[in-house]
């Protein structure tokens, strides 16, 4: 049994829809995160449940139905831009971590690029404490997939969670084959703490039900599970988060 877990529960984000792109320079406070009267009720949720801890997610796949492609004009810029932004908004709301989850490349940054901008920030809210902690947000797709591995090979000691998405496999039908597809980034990101996931439509992956907890149960019998990430509390809030509620139970298992 693995003596850590975690519980992740993404919400979907209100974007300044004025922009198409994000801004090149990451200036992440006027691009926008996230409504400002939700973002309000963190410190009194966390005040409530001392053991929640609230992070920011950075990238995304679309605004507006464009894809956000990350282009930085250049590494020094960018990272200095994108610490400031994200002090301010840390600080400002009292959140714990960042979530990486750029997802598109198009035309965009090399490998390295995107290595050093994104290896230097989180290295950077890491050493002086600005975050408790950093997940990165890979899934399967070639571009993606060498640039989050090479950004671990670096910069590995400073990501605490592989957030995997393994709904972007259109369809995985027993729990044996999400077994087989967790173990295959366990070793892509060796000694990471990889995180199974499903998305709460069950539209793409291991639908929510009965096999995905079955796979989470043998994966937590053999101390290789260390949460779960579900994505997300729209659509689960209509389901009155039935699942959520399982897979919490799940992890509280002695």
């Amino acid at each position: 049994m693995c003596n850590s877990t975690s519980f992740f529960h993404s919400l979907s984000i209100t974007q300044n829809p004025l922009l198409i792109q994000p801004p090149p320079m990451a200036n992440l406070t006027s691009f926008g995160i996230i409504t400002n009267s939700l973002l309000l009720k963190f410190p009194l949720s966390k005040n409530k449940h001392p053991n929640v801890r609230v992070g920011v997610s950075i990238g995304g796949a679309t605004v507006s139905n464009h894809p956000v492609n990350f282009m930085p004009s250049s590494i020094d810029s960018w990272v200095s831009n994108a610490v400031f932004s994200l002090k301010d908004i840390i600080n400002k709301y009292h959140l714990d971590g960042i979530d990486i989850n750029y997802e598109h490349f198009e035309g965009g940054s090399d490998t390295q690029t995107f290595v050093e901008c994104i290896g230097r920030l989180i290295k950077n809210l890491k050493e002086n404490n600005i975050v408790k902690f950093v997940s990165i947000a890979p899934f399967d797709d070639d571009e993606v997939q060498k640039r989050y591995q090479a950004l671990w090979t670096k910069y590995g000691k400073y990501i605490d969670y592989v957030n995997f998405q393994f709904y972007s496999y259109e369809q995985i039908t027993s729990k044996s084959e999400f077994i087989t597809y967790f173990k295959n980034e366990r070793e892509n990101y060796k000694d990471g703490k990889i995180l199974a996931s499903y998305i709460s439509d069950g539209s793409k992956g291991l639908k929510p039900g009965k096999k995905i907890f079955k796979a989470c149960k043998k994966l937590m019998e053999k101390n290789l599970l260390h949460g779960i990430f579900i994505w997300c509390a729209d659509d689960s809030k209509e389901l009155k988060f039935e699942h959520e509620v399982k897979a919490q139970e799940l992890l509280a298992t002695p």
